[in-house]
């Protein structure tokens, strides 16, 4: 379970949200809303804990994540709007190596394995500047493949992406759900995504 209690988040002298609540069960699709510069990247890095709220708390299972550590991170998958994915680096490689940064080494064949699945067959082994920015996306996307981890964090995964991309990543997302896995995610896309329990959280 992933709760949120009396969240707030301030940058300089600006309030941008307080007194967010939430609570995330498995199975449970959490998605946060709301126009730009209201926080929702900002509220996904605190529950990644790349951030720190001003106030409130962030519990896993009852537990603080700022406590468990690495025990929290281990379970948790966050894929930023700006992907990280290197243009030197080849799609295996960009996947390999993100992969390795979240804790999970993956060979080249489950690496190839993962990237024909999203639909790069034949462009593995291109270094990353020549894909377009589709492509670099779903690089960035096949990490969801190989992961493993219970909570997937999303900021805008359908950017960039073309219909049958969108179709794609939304059964990806479906069969997690499915699986008892649980989902926070931005989108300024209308999509709709079978799970256990929607909850939608309004920024202002």
């Amino acid at each position: 379970m992933l709760q949120g209690s009396n969240l707030e988040c301030v940058r300089g002298d600006r309030r941008l949200f307080r007194n967010v609540n939430f609570s995330l069960d498995a199975g449970g699709l959490m998605q946060v809303q709301g126009p730009n510069g209201s926080g929702k990247t900002s509220l996904l890095r605190m529950l990644c804990g790349l951030a720190i709220p001003a106030h409130g708390e962030i519990l896993w299972n009852g537990i603080g994540i700022r406590s468990l550590g690495g025990d929290y991170l281990g379970a948790m998958t966050y894929l930023g709007h700006l992907g990280g994915v290197k243009d030197d680096l080849t799609a295996i490689e960009n996947l390999r190596i993100s992969s390795a940064l979240g804790g999970i080494e993956i060979d080249e064949v489950k690496a190839h394995e993962a990237l024909q699945h999203m639909g790069l067959g034949g462009r593995e082994l291109l270094p990353a500047k020549v894909l377009s920015q589709g492509q670099r996306r779903r690089v960035t996307l096949a990490r969801l493949l190989v992961c493993g981890t219970a909570l997937w964090i999303l900021d805008e995964p359908l950017t960039a992406l073309d219909a049958t991309a969108v179709t794609l990543v939304k059964g990806l997302m479906e069969q997690h759900l499915e699986r008892g896995g649980m989902i926070v995610m931005t989108t300024h896309q209308e999509i709709e995504i079978t799970a256990v329990t929607t909850q939608r959280l309004q920024l202002a």
